[in-house]
């Protein structure tokens, strides 16, 4: 007993001095909308893959690096964005054919799980994407590009890819399956610096 009483009174007094090292809190990071890139592609009737992007995208990161699996991310899709390099498809999918971006404005993915794969490089994010008015669960395959200094800013950065695909009848939008599959894969890119 006297010899633990020792060995814990030397402990305090040499923490007193030196500076143990400690886990950083939870950081919140705001994604970068001209860094961040959201594309999609479909097979277009078996004969080419066709790609288009959601470009206006906004969203937060709450990055905890002592605790993986307790980050979370809440992104938030403008679908008056989303462009295909065709003029004519891009007003055709804005209507309720496929989208009905008068009637859904915005979509939503909200993380509810992080599951690490492999500590510090990927992880799996599932959460709920609210897309055309349904709310389904979707899980991204997510790889983390970089933790550090952001040169230009000086702040602390992040950056990350994701992969997923989701079955586009899932979410109400069935307009010319089979000849426009049903499947979608979905590709990001992202930064993020401290808010």
């Amino acid at each position: 007993m006297k010899k633990f009483l020792i060995t814990s009174l030397a402990f305090a007094s040499f923490s007193s001095f030196v500076a143990l090292p400690a886990f950083a809190a939870p950081e919140e990071f705001t994604l970068d909308p001209t860094h961040t890139s959201v594309t999609w592609q479909v097979s277009h009737i078996g004969f080419s893959t066709f790609y288009g992007k959601f470009n206006k995208v906004t969203g937060t990161l709450t990055l905890d690096e002592a605790k993986p699996e307790a980050s979370k991310v809440s992104v938030k899709f403008d679908m008056s964005g989303i462009i295909s390099g065709v003029e004519k498809l891009d007003e055709h999918l804005k209507t309720d054919a496929f989208f009905d971006v008068a009637k859904y404005p915005t979509a939503t993915f909200e993380s509810t799980k992080v599951e690490v794969t492999s500590p510090g490089k990927t992880a799996r994010v599932t959460g709920n994407l609210t897309l055309h008015g349904v709310t389904k669960p979707v899980v991204l395959d997510v790889t983390l590009n970089k933790i550090g200094e952001y040169p230009m800013t000086k702040k602390k950065a992040v950056g990350f890819d994701a992969t997923a695909t989701i079955k586009r009848s899932d979410f109400g939008v069935s307009y010319g399956i089979p000849m426009v599959p049903d499947d979608v894969k979905i590709m990001i890119e992202s930064e993020g610096s401290l808010s």
